[in-house]
Parts: structure tokens; C-alpha cells; sequence
């Protein structure tokens, strides 16, 4: 008997996930659910989906899905995700889990309540190879690491919702948080102090930014993003013996460890993939077996402190969005 999932929202992301879905064993998507019945039967066509719902609150009361994967826009996650707690069905809601912080911390307290589980499809914080990242940071190979520095930037100005505040807009919530969570993996939450700037588009949110953490330990990470340009996407994490490079902080390929002579000593490779998002998938059900409200890859405590993080930022920025208090 497959899992039964359902999708909400049948956007760009929601494809992902219904493709990934379509090559897991063991795991299906069951019913998609669109605010168009057209595109509702579109999507199911194309991916062989049983159900296809012309509203939200239909996906949520059918009773054989087990889990609900949000893709609609930034702004509208909070609602969506709601909806789904509301009536006791587990979320998986895509990053930025909301616009702000209060939205989340929100969205915690009811599934605490209810006893329903959720978590954000941060997809990077559930692959192996972020983990050995991790571990290998840790291990003493680079000797003590001291600073990182890790870009994002794809030239995708030209889509409306990155450019409009109503939709949660800016470089930050799309792209930049992925530099942000990369720092976290490696160095942790001790954040003494943090230094920032961004250019502004006409519709007001940030277009390209550049964010320095101070950690505690005397580590410090650079980190830039940017809707108008292409960048190699590299995060590179250096110690006193040596510094490890990694390959597309977005989707990590490779990490490669370098010593203090400029040898490559060390490659490690990301185990083959269908598109990275079937580890976030395999962790929600992995958590839904034992009763977990949330899962260890990115705890609830972890979203907040991400989100207060660029509530911050974009407070410090000048970019406001409808939900902000």
C-alpha cells in the first residue's frame, strides 16, 4: 500500500514533487488540488493523479492523504497551512515556510495542539551529503573552521511573484535563505551579530543582498544573493588546515576537501538522485511513523530562528510585506 500524498497548488514547484513522487516506491501522489479545475485536470493528467480538486479545502477533507506538500507562493502559506492543521492533516510546506516569524510561530502552536505534524521543505537540510558537509567541518580535517562564505544568484527578476511584496517577494525568502541555512549546518546557531546591506527593486523588496554573521568562536560567513545575475553557487568553509568547497550549495554535488597546500585530499560525492526532494518526503513519513510533530532535520525551533533572522534583515532593509506586525 502506497503513502498517500496530496499536493496544494499546482505551480513550477509543485511539478518537482509530483515527478519525484512519481519515481519513489512505495509513495504516490494521490490528489492535487488547484483554485482552477483546468489546471487541477491538467496537472493530474500529466502525472497520472486520481484526484484532481478545484479548491483547497476539498484536498484536505479527503481522508486517504496522509500528508499535504504546500507549493503555492510564500504569502499564502500561512493560510494554506492553517487549513491543513485545522483539519488534522500533516503538512509539508515549501521554504520560506512563511513571510514572517509570527506566522510561524503561529502555525507551531497549532499543530502542538492538535497533534499534527510540520515541518518545511528546506530541501537541503534533509540530503546526506549536507550532513557529511557538516561532519566534516566538525571533524578537525580543516583544522578549526573560521569562516564560510556561500552565493545563490540566478537572473530570475522576470518572475512576478519574486518581484511583488504581496507574494513575499525579494531575493531573501527564494534564494537567500539557502546561504543562510548552509551557514547554520556548518557553523550553528550562536549568532553574536549580523551585517547587512541590499539594493531594492522599483516594487520594493530586495533584489541582491549581502548578509555577514558574526558567530560565536570568532567564526564569521559571508553571504550574498541576487534575482538579477548567475553565480557559481559555491559555499566554501575554511579552517587552519584547510578549506572544503562545495558544489551548489542549492542542491550539494560535491564537497571537496582541500589542505592547507591547495591538495585535494578529499572528495565526496551526493549518493544518485531522483531531483534531492524525495529526502524531505522519506523524512515527514519517517516522522509521521513514530508520532513526531516535527522532524529532527529542521526542528520547529530552527524555522522561527530563520525566520526572526530575516524578519530582521528585512526590517534593517526597508522591505515590508502585508503580514508584517
Amino acid at each position: 500500500m502506497n503513502h498517500k500524498i496530496g499536493i496544494l497548488g499546482a505551480g513550477r514547484i509543485a511539478h518537482k514533487m509530483a515527478y519525484t513522487v512519481s519515481q519513489m516506491e512505495g509513495y504516490e501522489i494521490a490528489a492535487v488540488a488547484s483554485r482552477s479545475q483546468e489546471n487541477a485536470d491538467n496537472f493530474a493528467r500529466q502525472y497520472g493523479i486520481g484526484k484532481a480538486y478545484n479548491s483547497y479545502e476539498a484536498l484536505v477533507a479527503d481522508p486517504e492523504i496522509e500528508l499535504v506538500y504546500i507549493a503555492t507562493p510564500h504569502s499564502h502559506h500561512y493560510n494554506h497551512a492553517m487549513l491543513c492543521l485545522q483539519n488534522k492533516k500533516p503538512v509539508l510546506c515549501e521554504k520560506s515556510f512563511t513571510t514572517t516569524a509570527w506566522e510561524a510561530e503561529e502555525l507551531f502552536a497549532t499543530a502542538k495542539e492538535n497533534g499534527v505534524f510540520i515541518t518545511e521543505a528546506i530541501w537541503t537540510r534533509y540530503m546526506p551529503l549536507s550532513q557529511k558537509i557538516t561532519e566534516l567541518a566538525n571533524s578537525g580535517i580543516i583544522g578549526t573552521p573560521r569562516t564560510l562564505s556561500a552565493n545563490l544568484c540566478y537572473p530570475v527578476a522576470d518572475k512576478e511573484r519574486l518581484i511583488r511584496a504581496d507574494l513575499g517577494g525579494g531575493a531573501l525568502l527564494d534564494i537567500g535563505t539557502y546561504t543562510l541555512h548552509f551557514a547554520a549546518m556548518v557553523f550553528g546557531t550562536e549568532v553574536e551579530r549580523t551585517v547587512s546591506s541590499c539594493t531594492l527593486t522599483d516594487s520594493r523588496v530586495d533584489a541582491q543582498g549581502n548578509i555577514t554573521q558574526f558567530f560565536t568562536r570568532d567564526r564569521i560567513a559571508v553571504l550574498y544573493s541576487s534575482i538579477f545575475a548567475r553565480s557559481d553557487r559555491k559555499g566554501i568553509v575554511s579552517g587552519d588546515k584547510g578549506y572544503i568547497v562545495v558544489e551548489n550549495i542549492n542542491n550539494p554535488q560535491v564537497a571537496r576537501v582541500y589542505d592547507g597546500f591547495d591538495n585535494l585530499i578529499e572528495e565526496h560525492y551526493a549518493p544518485q538522485q531522483i531531483t534531492g526532494f524525495e529526502y524531505q518526503v522519506q523524512a515527514c513519513f519517517d516522522a509521521l511513523a513514530t508520532g513526531a510533530i516535527e522532524t529532527p532535520f529542521i526542528p520547529h525551533a530552527e524555522t522561527i530562528r530563520m525566520m526572526r533572522i530575516m524578519d530582521d534583515l528585512r526590517k534593517e532593509w526597508g522591505v515590508k510585506f502585508p503580514a508584517d506586525k
